[in-house]
């Protein structure tokens, strides 16, 4: 969790922080809502060299956003991304509350195709699109 409590969402808007213990730990809290919605508070340790945000925390949170969604409108399969294409279209800057709505563009049996802005309140930092493909069986541990 984020040490600084004016860097957490309001909880008013309805946000819960989402459980990942996984690589997503490292760079979070990354945070969702019921709406399909999530969202990040950019931290100093997301800063790239020049002090905006980096391309590959950017990348990491869409595609976090974007698989989650791709499980949920695969039924809950196990899926893992085969694509990602990202255009970093603006700035993200430290303090930034990012967010992300992805979108189901198609669902194949086979495939999961989506899409999402970044968005930084009306501005968008960031575009992506991408494939997921949908595991029929769960991988080894």
């Amino acid at each position: 969790m984020a040490s600084d409590p004016a860097l957490l969402p309001e909880p008013s808007a309805g946000w819960e922080a989402f459980d990942d213990p996984g690589f997503v730990a490292h760079v979070g809290p990354v945070w969702h809502r019921p709406d399909g919605s999530y969202g990040f508070r950019a931290e100093k340790k997301h800063a790239n060299l020049i002090g905006i945000v980096q391309g590959g925390m950017l990348m990491t949170f869409a595609d976090r956003a974007l698989g989650v969604a791709a499980m949920a409108a695969a039924d809950g399969a196990n899926c893992v991304t085969i694509q990602l294409d990202m255009q970093f279209i603006g700035a993200g800057r430290i303090g930034d509350w990012i967010e992300a709505r992805p979108e189901i563009v198609k669902r194949t049996s086979s495939l999961v195709f989506l899409r999402t802005d970044l968005t930084c309140g009306a501005d968008v930092v960031a575009s992506a699109t991408g494939v997921w493909k949908i595991l029929r069986r769960k991988p080894a541990a």
